[in-house]
């Protein structure tokens, strides 16, 4: 269930957003300023953000610098009573995916929110992001606040089947086959000790790796 995050200063206008998000299936958090929006987005993963622009402490254009600076791209919605020409140019030169004026049409708001999610699919579907940590397959690497770390290939594939499924217990045969082949001489124990490598190489905030006694592994997000 994609995890939506609604900024918006209206107490109103913020539960009415939430209910047809929810009505939608989506898992929603509310944030009724840019601060506590800024919060939410450090400690949850967040598939998309709605934001209104004319918010208190911090408001919807620096929540979206915010997010950005912080090579976030996810999809952001503004959402806002101005209609003028520069004031949707700010938003979008800022890094906005789309735009609304009030008052919400929710069902278009609906068909927004799904088209912005499917094309970020599209262009991640090679990607995890995680709220401290991005593994990008096409490039073959981590990257943990910032910081780039390299792992051998084999840790690498490893590391990227076990969270693209998360929960999912894969057995030592199963990742064997498809990690190093039907034909290959390796032992189940080299998963064992791949995976060993792995937890010391990486110390994430956003996972961890559970042996699964008698079967094999899994991922866990925090």
């Amino acid at each position: 269930m994609f995890k939506i995050l609604i900024a918006e200063d209206d107490h109103h206008l913020r539960t009415l957003l939430t209910h047809h998000l929810t009505h939608a299936n989506f898992e929603v958090l509310e944030a009724k300023d840019g601060l506590e929006a800024k919060i939410l987005l450090n400690s949850q993963h967040i598939d998309c953000v709605i934001a209104d622009i004319m918010m208190p402490k911090l408001d919807g254009n620096q929540l979206l610098y915010y997010i950005r600076s912080n090579h976030e791209d996810k999809p952001v919605i503004m959402l806002t009573a101005l209609d003028g020409y520069d004031d949707k140019a700010k938003s979008f030169e800022g890094g906005a995916d789309d735009y609304m004026t009030k008052p919400i049409d929710f069902k278009e708001l609906i068909l927004r929110v799904r088209a912005n999610l499917r094309r970020y699919k599209i262009m991640h579907e090679n990607e995890i992001v995680l709220p401290h940590t991005k593994i990008d397959y096409s490039t073959q690497s981590v990257w943990m606040n910032d910081k780039r770390i390299e792992l051998p290939k084999k840790e690498f594939l490893l590391l990227f089947k076990l969270l693209s499924q998360p929960n999912q217990i894969f057995t030592r045969e199963q990742l064997m086959n498809e990690i190093w082949g039907y034909d290959s001489e390796s032992y189940d124990r080299t998963v064992d000790t791949h995976i060993k490598r792995i937890r010391e190489r990486l110390h994430s905030e956003d996972f961890s790796i559970i042996t699964v006694r008698g079967l094999g592994y899994k991922a866990v997000l925090s």
